[in-house]
């Protein structure tokens, strides 16, 4: 019988290869791509930033339903350039999708969103709180 001495550590050692991958050529629809999203509330709006940088605005859609806005889109993998002193790609590619569920105060017919330097920005407009309660008269 062998015995071998047993190494609690021996696992965490090889993490740096265990999480090595490789989204090129994915057609599982797994995708290592999720931008960094950014929330804020204002006085009159909440803000909502998305890290999307070398993406066009047409590669992004934003829809909403029932209180739900969802971002989604897809970063297409760039053709690698073969040159001697490239040595590693680490830039994320694939789809994506960030859902976010509103609160009640948002004026949904006026969302606005801009993108600028890589950055999208998702402007929700608040309802002024005397807008959304209304006096019932008793009869």
């Amino acid at each position: 019988m062998l015995v071998t001495k047993f190494d609690p550590f021996k696992d965490f050692m090889n993490m740096p290869s265990l999480m090595t991958y490789n989204n090129k050529g994915n057609d599982t629809g797994i995708s290592t791509f999720a931008p960094s999203v950014n929330t804020r509330e204002g006085e009159y709006a909440y803000h909502i930033d998305v890290d999307l940088p070398g993406m066009e605005k047409e590669d992004i859609n934003i829809d909403i339903k029932d209180r739900t806005l969802t971002i989604s889109g897809e970063r297409t993998f760039k053709d690698e350039v073969k040159e001697e002193d490239y040595y590693k790609v680490e830039s994320s590619f694939g789809k994506f999708q960030r859902v976010f569920t509103l609160p009640d105060n948002i004026d949904v017919e006026n969302i606005s969103a801009s993108s600028q330097n890589g950055v999208l920005e998702v402007v929700l407009p608040k309802i002024n709180e005397d807008e959304t309660k209304r006096k019932i008269e008793i009869k």
